[in-house]
């Protein structure tokens, strides 16, 4: 599944095709992905100039002059493309602008998602309600880890991957994170020491920024707009590296799987 970095990457890839681009086209090829494709979507953005585009967690966000919001969710294997050659199956919505660009939005499996809602109502969507800041913003912090983890016995993985505590992070990324921060991934988030909370923090946003700069990473389905892929997987110390030596101390890799996802650490490195 895309996390933060790829859709933060698909974000800025639309840019330069999309911002303050008039809205001409928008066709779907069926009436949903996950779930339906709004009812009055083609009538609320054609004609629309699009004013902004960004990214909550997970979702990128388009924003027009009509002040509405199209909201889009990636799922496992959805991906933009801009001014493709020729239809590709699965193509299921189409973009078209005033100068001419096609934007184009791909997704085989159809768990991704498309929503329009009032741009002053965002922070009403369901998805984003209870959402916890972004790893990226000025309200992640070591001090705002250590309220999270006050008096909790769940193992920090789990509390990293819950929305409501960090909007966005993926297991990839937490995984890789833990890593550098040298905290095991089972450790129960209440135990861990309130000096190491900052480098917790450090190592998240580093782990992010640096899979931005790469582009993200590229498991099967994901490529950037542009279709280049995400090169940050080569870069991963732990991830998807069982039995490998630890970059840092040389250890075996280990792997342990949980409610259907792969932690992977050192367990010389990592406490």
């Amino acid at each position: 599944m895309p996390e933060l970095p790829e859709v933060e990457t698909t974000v800025r890839g639309l840019g330069p095709a999309l911002m303050l681009a008039r809205i001409t086209v928008l066709e779907t090829a069926r009436d949903g992905l996950r779930r339906p494709f709004p009812p009055d979507l083609a009538q609320r953005m054609i004609g629309a100039r699009v004013t902004g585009l960004g990214r909550r967690a997970k979702y990128g966000l388009i924003a027009t002059d009509r002040g509405d919001t199209m909201i889009f969710h990636l799922g496992m294997s959805g991906r933009w493309r801009v001014d493709p050659a020729a239809p590709w199956p699965h193509d299921h919505l189409r973009l078209e602008t005033e100068a001419g660009r096609v934007l184009v939005l791909n997704d085989p499996r159809r768990f991704g998602s498309v929503d329009l809602v009032p741009t002053d109502a965002l922070a009403a969507y369901p998805a984003f309600a209870a959402m916890g800041p972004e790893p990226l913003g000025p309200d992640f912090s070591a001090d705002h880890l250590a309220r999270a983890f006050e008096g909790r016995v769940a193992p920090v993985k789990a509390l990293l991957l819950d929305q409501r505590v960090v909007a966005g992070l993926g297991n990839i990324y937490v995984c890789e994170a833990l890593h550098r921060a040298g905290i095991a991934p089972a450790r129960a988030a209440g135990r861990i020491a309130t000096a190491r909370l900052a480098p917790l923090a450090e190592a998240i946003r580093a782990v992010l920024t640096e899979a931005i700069e790469a582009g993200g990473s590229t498991l099967r389905d994901y490529a950037r707009p542009d279709g280049e892929l995400g090169y940050f997987a080569k870069d991963w110390r732990v991830y998807g590296r069982e039995g490998a030596p630890c970059p840092a101390c040389g250890s075996a890799v280990k792997r342990r799987t949980e409610s259907g996802r792969s932690s992977f650490w050192c367990a010389r490195c990592q406490r």
